[in-house]
């Protein structure tokens, strides 16, 4: 009996686990896992149309394969939204990331003053909502009411710059941030021994900081990767002030204007699919290629 009752004990401590994982799991599954699925099952189907399309039955949801994958790996309108956004994120990734590196340095540095309040100014812009960030920079860069002068920030030659300034404005902040929290937690033993041997300020940031910081910039890095890949937000509403930008100006723009626009919901979710994969492929390529140094693996 005694046995019994320690296996039921047992029992129920190891289910203990279980039961705290069970409320995120059953919101990953419902929330991300569920319409993963039904993305999947989309992308297989599509509309068969009968006659004129009109009456019962007219209209068919079939299974198509692959057919929808094909369609949207051999659009056009799709690759030459990754072309954009390639150059864009290489501008935002390069700007945004090494400001990040850059202000997170000079804070942790040994004198700094106003510190709390030049760290709470770079982060301030990563709280405002993306759509209202770049609404007011869409503003500003119009020529009647810019202080910036007459410049076409919103022209062909330099939309994509004038996006890229939104993205690194908002973002700097959140990136900062997580590599001051970095820095912090290194102890301050190691910088006293560098600056007892001599060491600048700027050799500690060089030789003894940043290697020390590789594992956060190489996270940061995926983190913005993901954001690039996903662009949205400023592309659709900087759109009603130029004609310069198209509907299918990023990858994630077509996948709207076909979901909600022409209302192809199957070649959305072929497409959007086809979005995930790559994004998958460019984030776990960057870090298998750079693992060795970040993580000491092979």
């Amino acid at each position: 009996m005694t046995h019994r009752k320690k296996g039921a004990r047992a029992h129920r401590a190891g289910a203990v686990p279980y039961m705290f994982l069970a409320p995120a799991m059953a919101l990953f599954a419902l929330f991300l896992a569920l319409p993963i699925g039904y993305t999947v099952y989309l992308s297989l189907r599509r509309t068969r149309v009968s006659g004129l399309g009109l009456g019962r039955g007219a209209r068919k949801e079939i299974f198509v394969g692959l057919d929808n994958y094909a369609a949207a790996v051999g659009d056009g309108e799709l690759w030459a939204g990754w072309l954009r956004v390639l150059g864009y994120g290489a501008l935002v990734l390069v700007v945004m990331l090494g400001l990040a590196l850059l202000f997170a340095l000079m804070l942790d540095a040994a004198k700094v003053r106003l510190a709390r309040f030049t760290r709470i100014s770079i982060f301030l812009p990563y709280a405002v909502p993306g759509v209202a960030a770049t609404l007011m920079w869409g503003f500003l860069y119009l020529p009647s009411l810019s202080p910036f002068g007459d410049r076409p920030f919103l022209s062909a030659d330099l939309v994509t710059f004038s996006m890229a300034n939104v993205a690194v404005w908002g973002g700097t902040g959140f990136n900062m941030l997580v590599l001051y929290t970095a820095l912090r937690a290194v102890p301050r033993d190691y910088y006293e021994a560098a600056r007892i041997d001599g060491a600048s300020e700027v050799q500690i940031a060089l030789h003894i900081k940043i290697p020390i910081l590789t594992p956060a910039i190489i996270l940061t890095t995926v983190f913005s990767v993901i954001a690039t890949v996903q662009v949205f937000t400023e592309p659709t509403t900087l759109r009603p002030l130029t004609n310069t930008i198209s509907s299918t100006w990023s990858p994630l723009m077509k996948v709207y204007r076909d979901a909600f626009v022409t209302g192809d919901l199957y070649a959305a979710a072929a497409t959007s699919m086809v979005i995930a994969a790559i994004s998958l492929v460019l984030s776990f390529g960057f870090l298998r290629v750079v693992k060795n140094r970040a993580f000491g693996e092979g």
